[in-house]
């Protein structure tokens, strides 16, 4: 049987599915884009016309859900919203037939998911780009809307120190890995046995030694804060870890991004989160909602750098 038309389009096809599938050079390309998207929308507006995008989100999200649709649809493209509830994995299909079938309707596919491997299986079995909208090894869109941010607010991204603190999660590793490519001072904070996987420290070693950037793993928050020019942090128990939310509000506690860590830091430092936000775990509300908070900036840069990505896997930046 002779391929299919989207058979061949999987050669050229770009994948996001990690923030380390970016190049230096990569990175630059897409916070461009993402830049001149945010400045000039309506300069975009058919860029993606005649093209539609599957959106599936096995885990849910308010956010990332409504700012993809809204990035495809904005740039002419159009979002088809495939619901998670035929994706289960007791269904018994595997997930590199989805990706196979999916790409005979559509030209790309958005996903979010837990594991890594169905993220990977996903893309495996598709012949059309494949974006990462979090699993839990990574949320790499995330982590590139928090770099526009930094961006817009600090200039040039080498030398600036960003400082994690909280749970050595997904977010903590496409930051370790984003600030790294981009040659940021990465320093994240957690409480003993929390700390970001250590292959993931590795690699953002890896790539901070090609670009000038440094990658620092500690238990000790008030030392990470010290002239911090980024502070950012998560929730203490993401979706999945309800039973464990006690307990890691005990030991989390003096991982709190709040007034002290804010004296601590550089006097302009920028107070980040990824949302959503349990107020009082996390972050305080006298930070999160203070002078130094960029929160909702960041929150309206997904959009910008979401059309960025998609922009970059049809290779249209």
């Amino acid at each position: 049987m002779p391929p299919g038309p989207r058979d061949t389009l999987r050669p050229v096809a770009r994948d996001f599915l990690s923030i380390d599938d970016l190049s230096p050079a990569d990175l630059h390309d897409v916070l461009d884009a993402a830049a001149k998207v945010k400045a000039g929308p309506s300069d975009f507006a058919d860029r993606l016309a005649g093209r539609t995008v599957a959106v599936i989100f096995e885990k849910p999200s308010t956010r990332m859900w409504v700012s993809f649709e809204v990035a495809v649809m904005s740039m002419g493209g159009h979002p088809v919203t495939v619901s998670a509830q035929e994706l289960r994995p007791e269904h018994g299909e595997p997930i590199e037939d989805v990706g196979r079938a999916l790409s005979r309707y559509v030209d790309a596919i958005v996903f979010r998911t837990f594991g890594q491997e169905r993220m990977e299986g996903l893309a495996r079995g598709a012949l059309v780009p494949v974006i990462n909208a979090l699993s839990d090894f990574e949320h790499p869109s995330q982590a590139v809307a928090d770099l526009l941010t930094i961006r817009d607010r600090r200039g040039d991204l080498a030398g600036t120190t960003l400082v994690y603190l909280g749970d050595g999660n997904n977010v903590a590793h496409s930051l370790l890995l984003g600030g790294a490519l981009a040659g940021m001072r990465v320093r994240v904070a957690t409480p003993l046995g929390f700390e970001p996987i250590r292959q993931v420290v590795r690699r953002a070693e890896e790539l901070a030694a090609r670009t000038g950037g440094s990658v620092t793993i500690t238990n000790d928050p008030a030392e990470a804060a010290r002239g911090a020019d980024v502070l950012y942090t998560d929730v203490w128990a993401s979706m999945g870890q309800e039973a464990e939310a006690m307990e890691r509000r005990l030991l989390f506690q003096p991982y709190q991004l709040n007034e002290a860590a804010v004296a601590a830091a550089s006097p302009d430092v920028l107070v980040m989160h990824c949302l959503p936000a349990r107020r009082v775990e996390g972050s305080s509300d006298e930070a999160m909602d203070g002078p130094h908070s960029v929160v909702w900036e960041q929150s309206e840069n997904c959009l910008h750098t979401e059309k960025a990505l998609l922009l970059w896997v049809f290779g249209l930046t």
